[in-house]
């Protein structure tokens, strides 16, 4: 019998956008499957191949290795129509990836009416989220209230558009309601429905397939989007997304047990970003956050809305590590910071009080309240570009990650000083 596969988890422990696509990009090359467990096409992961670029919104960016099979969990809820534009576009630029894409009979689908809901709830909303307008909240709304449909459920097509038409019609009184319109929404829909027959082609038991894996001693990588701050249970609520991004519910999310779990890779960036709205505790003075938005190139892959930037914050990223429980974390982005005469680390909250806090709060408003305690270091003030092992690094940078490692109680595994795959340094 052959030894059990090993099976990683690559998780955000920021606010998403810290790079995971190029780590599982980096790691795929060794794995057999690549998963994702949950979200939808409201991530975007960017990876530079060559001289080209592929933002990837819902297939693992594991595709771009030849061979490699591709799977979409249960915890995925699936934009049919964009998957498919996705799908081709992988085709158009010379991708082979006909066999290597299933997507689990379990996942929901994200219907055209959700993105229009998505879009006038968050235009009519007081307290803005900032959500990406693609549907993702409503969809997990109508997936937790059971009102949803799976990809299982185009199996029997008149069960499916009796559910599908109620949905709409739901829907499309909750818009009349806010004042939006449903322009287009019926030719979307139609497109989508045209889609059916190539989408259960695709289908897959994906949580059978994954264990038959492990157990036949082959190794997968499961992949999740956004970040561990925008976790629906453990992020800073209500600014999150509308599923758990941590490491747990990689399970949940594929169909397989946690006991099948060998390995969680926390992906943080060498500072803090974040895109949307919510609080952002380590952020820049304005002038600062401008420089490094435009040093580190930090635009949404999916919406294009600049991210708000800021120092290191190693109160969020010591609870990312306890929350995923990490065994190692990927550096990404360290090449950002090399022109920088001093860096800060953040290792603890001022609380008004004048008591200083060294873990990440539950009550997500008095982030807004708390002043980081600052730890500076001094920067190195030279190219890590072409660095390809730690010693090639200067010693202020090893420095800088040994400090970041002893805070977020995990081994620094990965630095990536670069866009390009060549551009890792493994430790």
């Amino acid at each position: 019998m052959p030894e059990q596969g090993a099976c990683t988890v690559v998780v955000g422990c920021q606010w998403g956008d810290e790079g995971k696509g190029k780590i599982v990009d980096v790691l795929a090359e060794n794995v057999d499957i690549v998963a994702r467990y949950q979200g939808g096409a409201n991530a975007g992961h960017t990876v530079h191949v060559g001289d080209g670029q592929f933002v990837l919104h819902q297939i693992p960016s594991g595709i771009l290795h030849s061979g490699r099979r591709c799977l979409l969990g249960n915890g995925v809820v699936l934009d049919v129509l964009q998957f498919f534009e996705e799908y081709d576009a992988l085709l158009d630029r010379g991708i082979d990836i006909k066999g290597r894409v299933g997507v689990s009979y379990r996942a929901q689908l994200l219907m055209p009416y959700h993105r229009y809901l998505d879009k006038a709830v968050e235009d009519s909303a007081v307290t803005k989220i900032g959500t990406t307008g693609r549907g993702i909240g409503p969809a997990y709304e109508d997936k937790a209230g059971r009102r949803g449909v799976r990809v299982a459920d185009l199996l029997a097509p008149e069960r499916f558009a009796k559910r599908v038409d109620a949905a709409k019609a739901r829907v499309c009184g909750r818009l009349e309601e806010l004042g939006a319109g449903t322009e287009e929404l019926d030719r979307a829909m139609d497109a989508t429905f045209a889609l059916g027959d190539r989408l259960l082609a695709l289908a897959a038991d994906v949580g059978k397939e994954i264990s038959a894996a492990l157990a036949g001693g082959r190794s997968v990588l499961l992949e999740g989007a956004q970040g561990t701050a925008l976790d629906l249970d453990h992020g800073t609520y209500p600014f999150v997304t509308s599923s758990n991004t941590t490491a747990g519910a990689a399970a949940i999310g594929t169909g397989i047990g946690p006991t099948s779990i060998t390995d969680v890779i926390g992906v943080v960036k060498a500072y803090t970003t974040r895109v949307g709205e919510g609080p952002l505790p380590s952020a820049f003075e304005p002038e600062m956050d401008e420089h490094v938005r435009k040093l580190g190139g930090e635009f949404g892959a999916t919406t294009g809305r600049p991210r708000r930037c800021g120092w290191f914050d190693a109160v969020l990223t010591r609870y990312a590590s306890q929350v995923n429980g990490l065994t190692g974390i990927a550096v990404t982005k360290l090449d950002v910071l090399d022109t920088l005469p001093e860096l800060k680390i953040a290792t603890g909250y001022r609380m008004p009080s004048g008591k200083v806090r060294e873990f990440f709060p539950a009550d997500t408003w008095s982030l807004s309240e708390i002043e980081p305690v600052y730890e500076t270091l001094p920067g190195w003030q030279a190219p890590t570009t072409e660095a390809r092992k730690l010693d090639d690094l200067p010693r202020n940078a090893r420095s800088y990650l040994d400090r970041i490692e002893e805070l977020t109680n995990a081994p620094v595994r990965w630095v990536s000083v670069g866009t390009q795959r060549s551009q890792i340094i493994p430790v």
